[in-house]
């Protein structure tokens, strides 16, 4: 994602890359590139991580010393580190998703007007592929997904990962997410609402991680000079 960020930016006028981080160099990028945040001797307006949860502590201490507004787009964290990202938010501008793609967060609103208008006479089943190099799973859009659904359904709700070990009826309370992993998929994701005689579906794919690396930049330039809090996708849908 760093290489599609910096190609992206490339071509446009409204930014530049002053730095990079990370534990290997291409050699060819048109900045410098630091294995650690404690190296970097550059000035910025604002960081993006596409990373791995376990650098959060890291970034977040590095983010509050400098004062620096932050862009989080790493998946997988831990509830535990969730909140950590929101008690940072106290002291900084911290944008933070799951999913960076505008169409996604589209999909979801989508998602949120079936659920209030289907009620519960519909069971609701999310599935998601993504390539063999994914580490996580279920997908954190997935989850932005089911979370989206689940605050907006009445009553309460429960994710299902896993049938194979389960003998009885699928229950109205389900929220059924499955997860697949292959090949070089970018992002697939299809919200399914099964009802009696009819079925709809709405699907976002992603056919270049550009769309993830466009909604980041977007991000980035929108946070500087923003009070500390807590922004998602929903500030630029």
């Amino acid at each position: 994602m760093g290489r599609v960020i910096a190609s992206l930016v490339e071509n446009r006028q409204d930014c530049e890359i002053t730095a990079g981080i990370d534990l290997r160099s291409m050699g060819t990028e048109a900045f410098p590139v630091f294995s650690s945040l404690s190296e970097v001797d550059r000035e910025a307006d604002v960081l993006i991580d596409f990373s791995n949860p376990s650098l959060l502590s890291s970034l977040l201490q590095y983010a509050r010393e400098k004062k620096l507004p932050v862009v989080l787009c790493t998946t997988g964290y831990t509830p535990e580190q969730v909140q950590a990202v929101k008690d940072a938010a106290k002291e900084i501008p911290v944008f933070y998703s799951r999913n960076m793609s505008l169409g996604i967060n589209l999909l979801i609103e989508l998602a949120k007007k079936a659920t209030a208008v289907l009620g519960r006479d519909f069971d609701i089943e999310i599935v998601e592929e993504h390539h063999n190099q994914k580490l996580d799973a279920p997908s954190g859009t997935a989850l932005m997904i089911a979370d989206a659904i689940s605050e907006t359904r009445e009553g309460p709700s429960r994710y299902m990962y896993d049938r194979h070990s389960q003998r009885q009826k699928r229950s109205s309370d389900e929220i059924g997410i499955h997860s697949i992993r292959g090949g070089t998929i970018v992002g697939e994701h299809e919200v399914i609402f099964a009802g009696q005689h009819e079925v709809i579906r709405l699907s976002h794919s992603a056919q270049s991680k550009e769309v993830f690396a466009a909604g980041a930049v977007n991000a980035a330039l929108y946070l500087p000079g923003r009070p500390a809090g807590l922004y998602d996708m929903s500030a630029l849908v």
